[in-house]
């Protein structure tokens, strides 16, 4: 165990090897126990952290053996976890993250220690950012963070923040990623000497990315004194100051003579590693104009695409594709592979990278003589590295559109405002006639068709539910849109009770508060029957709470007019619409998108699909007397 501890936070192997030798020597001349278990895997990520793929395969097989017959579970996670890697990194991609995907079980239902726990996860999330498998690194991120809290210890907590930082480089914004790049950096300091320059060569990408090129290069020269590779960053920092000569030197160099550096951030051997590279090495060559360096690294990276899929490898070789046919003078081509890789980035949620696609686009639409679509991707691209945070790119952007001609930009589309369709609900004798799209139904006289007239009659307009009862009860006049009427009746005052009272309301939000940390806790402690409990006993207090606030977070009551209007004019209303919507479907759909409901009615129209109504005459509320002689009528019909 000191041997793993010295590999997790020092990267130096002699001591590493040295306590390794020690207990085999120890353990020689014993029969197999649990610790051979524990040496076996320790040897796996020894011999991987020297570049020894058949040696770490090995030793991940026997720790696999040796933790499943004698019991030792972070030795069957572990040597898992390695063998997924090393079948990645042979080309096995579904089989390697069918591995994972089993080991990322095993870590959440906790069976093994937290310092085996932690490094595993990270693994996960290194194996995904290494094929470019964002969204999967991003799953893994999420469950890594809550996981660590209050569990992880040591430099656990770091590594967790530079896997967020990475994210956020794709995702944005440039400064709540540097942010955690610099915690990360703070956190990590005393835990790691050469692996120190992994989280700095992070702060240098968010750095170059966010256009601030002088705090970039400190933190890539301050990763390289830590004997640790600064590229493709520190490349793309020459090219973006100007140096194109240089920044294609560093880049090749990197290419042919890749730093051996111990470490299992990235994918430790293999073609794999080299994607990042290429990818740079073509953005340079393309800047430079170098068709036949292009072409090099262009046909690498769809060869490592095609070995290992993913969607961000495939992207990226996509727009690599792109710049080589857009220097070729192969213009369709260049439309169509910088169009995928646009897309393909776009769908991963990352704009950075879709936005670099759409200048490639862009440059490919001006050159084919499309200058107003040329004009639009520029636009757009320079709007996402405005709201990325890449101040730098968005500028560039503009200084682009300003010296473009002026026939790329194209003048303001007149946007004619869609057709209303007519309707009809007209009341007929005892009946309401409604006709919508060419179809034509007959409904009985509902108390909510009645309601809804109301509505219709003013859309966009709030009536309180006591408006519509009285107006139906003929004690409140139509309203006018300029307000109340003279002679018209206030509603009744609302006098009910609370749902609940001032002192229940406050104990269920204390008991809720002590809810949620026992969720919390129970979720760090992968206890699933605690989390069961606490997640119901949640649910309930938020329900109830939720049902004593009615709108603007003003107490709820019963038994008073308002609540008593408002179940009856909703009930009412809903009925209505559902026998309407088995009438009529289209029309049915229409009115439930549209309808609102509540202490509050009201009839919102929709701005893309509008409808005008024809409703005949105003309704007129019949008077108390008429309504009463009308129910004694019906009453005598029905006797």
């Amino acid at each position: 165990m000191v041997a793993m501890f010295l590999m997790i936070d020092t990267g130096l192997m002699a001591p590493v090897r040295g306590w390794l030798r020690r207990a085999e020597r120890l353990l020689a001349n014993h029969p197999d126990a649990p610790a051979h278990a524990v040496v076996a895997m320790t040897r796996t990520y020894e011999r991987v952290m020297c570049g020894d793929p058949v040696g770490a395969l090995a030793s991940a097989t026997l720790s696999i053996e040796l933790g499943r017959r004698l019991d030792v579970p972070p030795a069957v996670t572990i040597g898992q976890t390695a063998t997924g890697r090393l079948l990645i990194a042979e080309g096995l991609v579904d089989e390697g993250l069918e591995l994972l995907d089993d080991v990322a079980v095993q870590l959440m239902l906790g069976e093994v220690d937290p310092l085996t726990t932690g490094m595993m996860y990270c693994e996960l999330i290194c194996a995904a950012q290494g094929l470019f498998l964002h969204d999967r690194a991003r799953e893994w991120t999420e469950v890594m963070e809550r996981w660590s809290h209050g569990t992880a210890y040591g430099g656990i907590h770091g590594r967790c923040r530079v896997h967020r930082a990475e994210l956020l480089r794709l995702t944005g914004p440039c400064d709540v990623a540097e942010a955690e790049a610099l915690g990360a950096c703070e956190e990590l300091r005393p835990w790691m000497r050469r692996e120190f320059g992994w989280p700095l060569v992070e702060l240098g990408n968010i750095r170059l990315r966010k256009g601030d090129l002088l705090g970039a290069e400190e933190a890539f020269l301050a990763a390289h004194e830590h004997a640790w590779c600064p590229h493709p960053g520190l490349a793309l920092l020459r090219l973006a100051q100007g140096d194109v000569v240089v920044a294609a030197d560093l880049v090749s160099n990197a290419i042919e003579h890749p730093i051996e550096v111990p470490w299992k951030e990235r994918p430790p051997f293999g073609d794999l590693r080299l994607a990042p590279l290429y990818d740079a090495q073509a953005e340079i060559a393309a800047a430079a104009k170098d068709a036949s360096t292009l072409t090099v690294a262009a046909t690498a990276l769809r060869d490592i695409a095609g070995r290992y899929p993913s969607p961000g490898l495939a992207a990226s070789a996509a727009l690599a594709t792109a710049r080589e046919a857009l220097l070729d003078g192969d213009i369709d081509a260049a439309i169509d592979a910088a169009s995928a890789a646009m897309a393909a980035w776009t769908d991963m949620g990352a704009p950075y990278e879709a936005a670099q696609a759409r200048v490639v686009l862009g440059q490919a639409h001006h050159l084919a003589g499309g200058t107003a679509r040329a004009h639009v991707e520029w636009t757009t691209a320079m709007a996402s590295f405005t709201g990325f945070g890449a101040i730098g790119r968005a500028a560039q952007m503009r200084e682009l559109l300003a010296a473009a001609p002026e026939t790329l930009h194209p003048r303001p589309a007149v946007i004619e405002p869609p057709a209303a369709a007519t309707a009809v609900l007209r009341r007929t004798g005892r009946g309401h006639l409604v006709c919508f799209r060419d179809r034509e139904v007959v409904m009985p006289d509902l108390k909510g068709l009645r309601y809804l007239e109301r509505l219709l009659a003013e859309p966009g307009r709030e009536f309180h539910v006591i408006d519509l009862v009285a107006v139906e009860h003929g004690t409140l006049r139509v309203r006018s849109t300029e307000g109340r009427r003279q002679g018209d009746v206030a509603p009744a005052p609302d006098v009910g009770l609370p749902v609940l009272d001032d002192e229940a309301r406050n104990a269920y939000r204390r008991r809720l508060v002590e809810v949620e940390e026992d969720l919390a806790e129970a979720e760090a402690m992968h206890d699933l029957a605690r989390r069961s409990l606490a997640q119901r006993d949640r649910d309930y207090l938020v329900a109830e709470l939720t049902r004593a606030v009615g709108l603007g977070g003003r107490a709820r009551t019963v038994g008073g007019t308002s609540e008593r209007a408002r179940s009856s004019v909703t009930r009412s209303l809903r009925y209505a619409l559902s026998k309407l919507k088995a009438s009529h479907s289209e029309l049915g759909a229409h009115l439930g998108r549209t309808v609102r409901t509540g202490t509050y009615c009201s009839y919102e129209p929709d701005p893309l699909a509008p409808v005008l109504w024809d409703l005949g005459s105003p309704p007129t509320p019949a008077s108390p007397e008429a309504r009463t002689a009308r129910s004694g009528s019906q009453r005598s019909t029905v006797l």
